[in-house]
């Protein structure tokens, strides 16, 4: 039975995701007193890939309702060392080899990529702690920092609340407390995630399967209504378009194809507040041979 272009794991999938921030701290900088992250010489707003995979890690699992598969390696509360160690006590491979043969190595990764689905898209660092010998599984999904499309204006807001933190200081006659948070009034963000799917399928591959394409996409669209928080203000996915190639290597640049997705104002306005400042353009016309464009998101 023949998949969706999107959905075979065994070519090559550049994608464009968009989305937008409003009144809003989409990555506070903790060295910036969690001011929203930007780059100093444009003024143009940054989400890092770690913050979006950390989204993704969070939301996805609940798409899947299956723990057996969609387990999270990366996850709060819980030591990286411990679960390493437990493909090697579950394969009966001693912890103790400094190096381990290659059927050893292959079955103890696969372990991990079958339970875990962000080592299976994003790949891990395994070599800590009692399980150096893991080494490291490259992932074939990989998300870069998302920036927004024109600059954004980061604003501070002085906050006060009635109760105090500790007796002493209603004793001395306190009776508020100060405090901050950063919003930005808006920012429309673009985001680039590659899969690579040598690094997917194969024997040497994580073992990503049209599911996980499905989950992934259906994660991206749907995330940011699982991670509400008055800090964040209200976040929206409001594009994701998927270039497809025909084969493993590619078929076309992939800059080439993520240059089609463009988005603009469209208002006299310098100060956008709103997705409806902004029309995106996507060029679907005479796409490279081999090369299938999906608008999952539009």
């Amino acid at each position: 039975m023949s998949v969706e272009p999107h959905l075979d794991p065994s070519v090559r999938h550049d994608m464009v995701f968009l989305f937008d921030v409003t009144d809003g701290n989409p990555n506070g900088d903790p060295d910036m007193s969690n001011r929203p992250r930007t780059d100093d010489e444009s003024g143009h707003g940054l989400v890092t890939d770690v913050a979006i995979k950390r989204k993704i890690r969070n939301t996805l699992p609940l798409a899947a309702e299956d723990p057996e598969r969609y387990s999270i390696f990366v996850e709060a509360g819980h030591a990286l060392n411990t679960k390493a160690a437990e493909t090697m006590s579950v394969n009966k491979i001693d912890t103790r080899k400094k190096r381990l043969t290659d059927d050893e190595l292959h079955t103890a990764r696969a372990w991990l990529c079958q339970r875990y689905a962000d080592i299976r898209l994003f790949g891990a660092v395994l070599s800590t702690g009692e399980t150096k010998a893991l080494g490291q599984v490259y992932g074939p999904l990989q998300v870069t920092n998302a920036r927004s499309i024109d600059p954004v204006f980061p604003q501070h807001h002085t906050i006060t609340r009635i109760t105090q933190t500790t007796q002493a200081d209603i004793d001395k006659g306190e009776n508020t407390e100060f405090g901050g948070k950063w919003t930005v009034p808006y920012g429309l963000y673009k985001a680039e995630l590659y899969y690579s799917a040598n690094r997917a399928t194969g024997d040497k591959g994580t073992g990503v399967d049209s599911r996980d394409l499905e989950l992934l996409y259906r994660t991206l669209e749907m995330m940011f209504d699982h991670d509400r928080s008055a800090t964040r203000g209200t976040m929206t996915a409001r594009g994701l378009y998927v270039f497809s190639h025909d084969n493993a290597f590619g078929s076309a640049p992939a800059h080439k194809l993520i240059e089609r997705v463009e988005a603009k104002l469209v208002t006299d306005t310098e100060s956008p507040r709103s997705f409806a400042d902004y029309s995106v353009a996507v060029d679907d016309d005479n796409l490279p041979s081999g090369v299938t464009l999906s608008k999952l998101i539009a």
